[in-house]
């Protein structure tokens, strides 16, 4: 019994050093034979495999390091380089114009598009080189003129102006056109709509929004499968001996023809292709670590940025910093055009989704510096009215207008003629939006996400517009955050960003989707009060929300919406004290 006592009490000093000292335990790594055994299995066959091929003379590595760096191989070397690059060029170029195309609303483009992409997957690589090298049987000449007419202003033998090369060439582009058409058509819906939408809301064109919103993203879903494919197209390039080409696979056939010397050569043009290969993957691991920008936890230092240095934003923060810094206003002074005005006039709006009406004979004014928030259940159709606001959801009747002037509509007389997209996108500039999930580039910086409306859409100077964003974010308490990524930020300080960003084209009216409904409880507030500070600014505002003490403090006026209907309106000190429809008082019953 006094053993088991002593040997208890020396356990429990044991533990009680333990505890008083973890550092003092003694890591034991787990042991994985199995892991060993097949590591060195793994390596005894390199070893084999390496001691069979180098001691083996059949191999000929002498006639291999004959051939290696000889005259004709190096030749066939270049032509092959020049095929897969030009074909890789002219192919993803073309191939992108297919994709857009196939996502494009025009029913003739998608639907060319797709009948371009299902016949050449169709045709077998080596039918549509033979077609092409014998084009000049069914098209001896090639005419300049005008069509259907006989004004002719230039002809040329056909099998004058293409040679062998430019046979090649076009047959591989094409090709190629088709594969990476759907490559770079999935990169594109692989982006969520958020981000076209959040583009549109902020002006921004199509071109641009396809360029420097959409692609950055979508080439990270595209550069793995699109690289597969030009590792393919680099190999399939052997596939030219057919037109007699003498490119490297080509070259080696002659040689090894003449002397006999087939493994040695073989191999020639083995390791050629695994430089090739190693090259376009090294390539390739740089694009990708260029593009994945924003897209990991870890914040990865840019490439090749020790030797380039800083970019043009992080330098003009830098220097907007280091200048002297005036007191920051409150967000509550935010500096609008004086002209500026804000009143939002809906008309007779209607919106439905097939043979649900989301929107039902809607009519509501929205005073100057007025905050309206709009409350009601869910489905009751708020967000479809806030989006017809700025257009991004087209009404099926009615129009809406800000200070007068109709958005995406031109009058005459009792006519209404939609505008081109280019004047829906001027006029929607004067409208920022703040989504529910935030809709931030995550390619972009917290200060480029500020900056890139300003400058491509009011063609303010970078500088100015580096400037502008840094005291936005400083407004909304996050200056230290302006060159980290949106998935760097909490939710709460993504929504802050939004803000930020919605206030960088100094609009005439702020849209409010549900701003804190993605968000966790604890960030709610911060977020909130931010929009109650702004709401004394003196913008227009429309809320949709769920947060009814929020709406309680901050509305000029409330909307309460049920069935794609205005059910009742007034200030907040009669409807959630003395609702006059029952409907309004039962909902609120049950959410105060």
């Amino acid at each position: 019994m006094a053993t088991t006592d002593a040997s208890s009490a020396s356990v429990e000093l044991d533990l009680a050093r333990s505890s008083a000292d973890p550092g003092g335990y003694r890591v034991v790594p787990a042991k994985h034979p199995w892991r060993i055994a097949g590591t060195v299995v793994a390596g005894l066959l390199i070893l084999v495999t390496l001691h069979s091929v180098l001691t083996n003379e059949r191999w000929g590595w002498t006639v291999f390091a004959q051939y290696f760096f000889d005259g004709a191989v190096l030749i066939g070397l270049g032509r092959t380089l020049w095929l897969t690059l030009l074909a890789s060029v002219l192919g993803f170029f073309l191939g992108g114009l297919l994709a857009f195309a196939r996502v494009s609303k025009s029913k003739l483009l998608s639907g060319l598009s797709w009948a371009y992409i299902w016949l050449l997957r169709s045709i077998p690589l080596i039918v549509l080189l033979l077609v092409l090298n014998n084009i000049g049987y069914l098209y001896p000449t090639v005419d300049i003129g005008i069509p259907f007419t006989d004004i002719l202003f230039a002809q040329y033998g056909t099998t004058s102006v293409l040679s062998v090369f430019a046979v090649a060439v076009i047959g591989l582009s094409l090709n190629q056109a088709a594969f990476s058409a759907e490559i770079i058509r999935g990169g594109i819906l692989s982006i969520d709509q958020g981000q076209q939408e959040a583009a549109a809301a902020l002006g921004l064109s199509w071109r641009h929004q396809s360029l420097r919103i959409v692609l950055p993203q979508a080439m990270r879903a595209i550069i793995p499968s699109g690289f597969n494919e030009i590792i393919g197209l680099a190999k399939a390039t052997s596939i030219v001996y057919v037109l007699a080409l003498p490119e490297l696979f080509y070259t080696v056939q002659v040689i090894y023809k003449r002397n006999l010397e087939v493994i040695p050569l073989l191999m020639v043009a083995t390791v050629w292709y695994l430089i090739i290969m190693s090259v376009l993957s090294l390539v390739q691991f740089g694009i990708e670590r260029y593009f994945a920008k924003g897209a990991t936890r870890e914040v990865q230092a840019p490439l090749l940025g020790r030797f380039l240095g800083p970019n043009r934003t992080a330098r003009t923060i830098a220097a907007v910093r280091a200048a002297p810094q005036a007191q920051r206003a409150p967000l509550a002074a935010f500096d609008r055009h004086s002209h500026d005005v804000g009143r939002i006039d809906i008309r007779r709006i209607t919106k439905s989704f097939g043979d649900f009406k989301a929107l039902d004979n809607v009519s509501l004014t929205v005073e100057p510096g007025e905050v309206t928030v709009i409350i009601g259940p869910s489905g009751a159709g708020k967000s479809t009215l806030l989006r017809t606001i700025n257009h991004l959801e087209r009404p099926d009747g009615g129009f809406v207008s800000i200070d007068g002037e109709i958005i995406a509509y031109e009058q005459r007389g009792n006519v209404l003629y939609e505008l081109k997209d280019r004047a829906i996108r001027e006029r929607r500039a004067g409208i920022g939006m703040v989504f529910q999930n935030f809709n931030l580039f995550p390619h972009l910086t917290a200060v480029e996400n500020l900056i890139e409306a300003p400058i491509a859409v009011q063609k303010l100077e970078h500088g100015k517009a580096v400037g502008q964003a840094l005291d936005l974010l400083d407004r909304v308490g996050l200056s230290d955050k302006a060159e980290a990524y949106p998935r760097h930020l909490s939710g709460g300080q993504q929504q802050r960003v939004a803000i930020a960003r919605a206030l960088a084209l100094k609009p005439k009216v702020l849209l409010f989707d549900e701003p804190t409904s993605a968000l966790d409880p604890e960030l709610v507030g911060e977020v909130l009060d931010t929009i109650k500070e702004l709401a004394k600014s003196g913008t227009t505002m429309v809320i949709v929300t769920h947060e009814i003490g929020f709406a309680r403090e901050v509305a000029d006026k409330i909307v309460f919406m049920e069935n794609g209907r205005i059910v009742e309106a007034g200030a907040p000190e009669r409807l959630f004290n003395s609702p006059s429809h029952p409907r309004t008082a039962e909902f609120l019953a049950k959410v105060l």
